[in-house]
């Protein structure tokens, strides 16, 4: 799941309840879920089966 932007900016990152960390960028939301084990993660960005965006538009990283 990929959390609402912070007021900082980037969005929490989080995979069955544990956090896999802060992304900024489509790249880092990747990274995180290839380390969780999902082989080609770039495919599965827009596949609400597999990501789930909350809060705020897919892809977008800036400040709330």
């Amino acid at each position: 799941m990929v959390h609402p932007p912070s007021g900082t900016g980037g969005r929490r990152v989080t995979a069955r309840g544990e956090s896999l960390g802060v992304a900024f960028s489509d790249e880092d939301v990747i990274e995180f879920l290839g380390r969780a084990g999902l082989p080609d993660a770039e495919d599965l960005l827009d596949d609400p089966a597999w990501v789930k965006w909350r809060g705020a538009d897919a892809h977008h990283y800036e400040a709330a």
